[in-house]
């Protein structure tokens, strides 16, 4: 086992140095990117409808192209996902990845290629393991098995062969054998559709098993290691897993997860990625660092509308070349499954324009922005994290939204917030947060002042286990459903109020 983890780490290090050319060229792989997504789509459904074989630049692409939404693909989407070929993608569109991004009623089918399956995310899944030894030249990760926290995935049964499941199902199922027999637990449990039965499950397999890495969205792995714990008596993770070493972690901020994952796993290293159903974009680049670097070579071409523009009917978009460290952009994309200018929803700031790296800021939508505040979700994790500190607590989860102005009465935010470590006091953790908010938001602090049109936030401390029935009524129970942090509609905060008391 130690000569196999030898010459493993070995290969993975060589993709490291395969980097470099997009590290180098970022612009060139750019510009290959697009012209070779052109010229395969070329004969489909839309490459005749928007004559993909005679654009020539980027220009011309995106003159040609409109900006796309969920809304404005979904019937080709749906047509896909009723066995109709060649519509975005030519090849076979078998699998399809169900999002709903929130806890929206609403689900997204995001078709997934056999050319993103393997030329996008199984290629990030080396391009990991590559940085993470570059970083550890002694790890021990290959000798042991690794715990994939996947979602469920089903078979449609209105559709001949079409495969529905979230992404992470997908990958599980389409994984080789000379990967699945490093994988724990086997396939049956790692794609139940009950969650609460497969925490249980899991925690009965891997236990039995020498596992080394984790990868997994960290409220679904806190549960399960909390589990294993139960079950072993154990103090921490190193007494069950002597060598567990790696935690890849992705799809929601992992600060407030941080304090109870060290004592619960106190050797683990950390690996951070920033991936979606549509796609697989960056990679923790430097050890200790939270930025990503931007993959440019998995058949994705990326285009970022700025700040200023977001709220347009014709936005300006730029290509790469063009953004600008510390402006805020909206991230559209094009990808070898069919996805053309698709708006994605996320938004990042750059922090390196050599190489290209980012930090992901929010959403478009999750904001709160009721009275001129404009708070992102990028001022409220760090607020939180601030109010946290100086107060000694602990978050599980959370979600804030308006209360809006009333008669004789001015407005609030109102957070309500699931504690693991409730603060010490939580008047302080109430003015702490406002005062983070004020420090990071020129525009809430100003709403602010003298409690004219903003008061003081309020928080609303709901017992443990309140978010977890509220996503359990919603059927939402998985790791790709994630609670909204941010609304500026009162739905969310007046359902999980309502679970509280239950």
């Amino acid at each position: 086992m130690a000569f196999l983890n030898s010459l493993i780490t070995w290969r993975m290090k060589k993709r490291f140095h395969q980097m470099e050319l997009f590290l180098k060229f970022p612009h060139e792989v750019q510009g290959d990117c697009l012209s070779n997504l052109l010229k395969i789509a070329s004969n489909t459904e839309w490459g005749r409808r928007y004559d993909f074989p005679s654009i020539n630049s980027y220009e011309e692409f995106k003159n040609r192209i409109p900006l796309q939404t969920y809304e404005s693909i979904k019937p080709d989407v749906f047509r896909a996902k009723k066995g109709e070929k060649n519509i975005m993608w030519p090849s076979d569109i078998k699998w399809f990845a169900q999002s709903s991004g929130t806890t929206e009623d609403k689900s997204k089918f995001i078709p997934v290629s056999e050319e993103s399956l393997f030329d996008c995310h199984y290629k990030a899944g080396k391009d990991m393991l590559s940085l993470y030894c570059n970083w550890h030249n002694d790890t021990h990760v290959f000798t042991g098995k690794t715990v994939l926290m996947g979602g469920s995935s089903q078979m449609d049964p209105n559709i001949n062969g079409s495969i529905v499941g979230d992404l992470s199902a997908i990958l599980i199922s389409n994984l080789p054998f000379w990967v699945t027999r490093q994988q724990s637990p086997s396939n049956d449990v790692a794609l139940m559709g009950n969650w609460e039965l497969k925490i249980e499950r899991m925690a009965e397999e891997i236990i039995k098993e020498k596992i080394t890495s984790i990868t997994g969205v960290p409220s679904w792995t806190q549960i399960l290691f909390e589990r294993v714990l139960q079950k072993t008596g154990a103090n921490d993770l190193n007494e069950v897993w002597p060598q567990l070493e790696m935690y890849i972690h992705g799809a929601v901020n992992f600060d407030p997860f941080k304090e109870r994952f060290k004592k619960m796993a106190p050797k683990l290293n950390y690996l951070e990625i920033f991936n979606a159903s549509e796609g697989f974009f960056g990679i923790q680049y430097e050890k200790g660092v939270s930025d990503f670097l931007l993959m440019l070579d998995y058949g994705i071409f990326y285009e970022f509308i700025p700040k200023n523009q977001w709220e347009r009917e014709d936005p300006k978009v730029f290509s790469l070349e063009s953004v600008q460290i510390g402006e805020e952009y909206a991230m559209v994309i094009s990808t070898n499954a069919g996805l053309w200018r698709y708006q994605l929803g996320d938004t990042v700031m750059f922090t390196s324009v050599d190489p290209y790296r980012l930090r992901i800021i929010g959403r478009t939508k999750h904001f709160m922005n009721a009275f001129g505040e404009e708070v992102v979700i990028d001022n409220a994790i760090k607020a939180i994290k601030i109010a946290c500190d100086k107060t000694n607590a602990v978050i599980n989860e959370w979600t804030a939204a308006p209360s809006y102005l009333r008669e004789n009465q001015n407005g609030f935010h109102e957070w309500i917030i699931e504690f693991d470590k409730e603060p010490i006091d939580l008047n302080s953790f109430s003015a702490s947060l406002d005062d983070a908010l004020k420090s990071f938001n020129s525009d809430y602090e100003a709403k602010r002042f003298n409690n004219m049109i903003l008061g003081m936030p309020i928080v609303r401390i709901v017992p443990k286990g309140t978010f977890y029935k509220w996503l359990k009524s919603k059927n939402k129970l998985g790791g790709q459903h994630k609670v909204p942090r941010l609304n500026n509609d009162r739905k969310y905060v007046e359902g999980v109020l309502y679970f509280s008391k239950s």
